[in-house]
């Protein structure tokens, strides 16, 4: 018998973090208030989202746990900018954070798709 290697499982991971990230972006700019999303945009807004992005493609495991944390990380940093108020900065964490149940349901479609073609695969 031949045993089976399983060095796709990182690859599998690395996977579902760059959909997560991507299904995050996506929500925000075209979801239910995207076109108002796209309206209010402030620089750092941007910035501090495309953050959190990068650090969820860098996951190889993604729960709404290391999301919130993740948020909470980046956002920090931003508190001392003049351009941030405590208040906008408190918006987007709770927007950001909102968006997880649609970030969490193209998790799961995009994991089933990539067991079905790793199970393919390994055939």
């Amino acid at each position: 018998m031949s045993k089976k290697s399983h060095h796709g499982g990182l690859g599998v991971g690395l996977g579902l973090a760059a959909i997560a990230a991507a299904a995050a972006g996506a929500y925000f700019f075209y979801g239910k208030q995207g076109a108002k999303n796209r309206k209010h945009l402030k620089s750092w807004t941007v910035k501090a989202r495309g953050e959190v992005m990068e650090k969820l493609e860098k996951m190889s495991d993604v729960s709404q746990d290391t999301y919130e944390k993740t948020v909470n990380e980046v956002l920090k940093k931003y508190k001392s900018l003049k351009q941030a108020t405590p208040k906008e900065i408190g918006e987007l964490s709770r927007e950001l954070k909102s968006h997880w149940k649609s970030i969490k349901s193209e998790l799961d479609k995009a994991s089933k798709k990539v067991v079905k073609n790793v199970k393919k695969a390994t055939r």
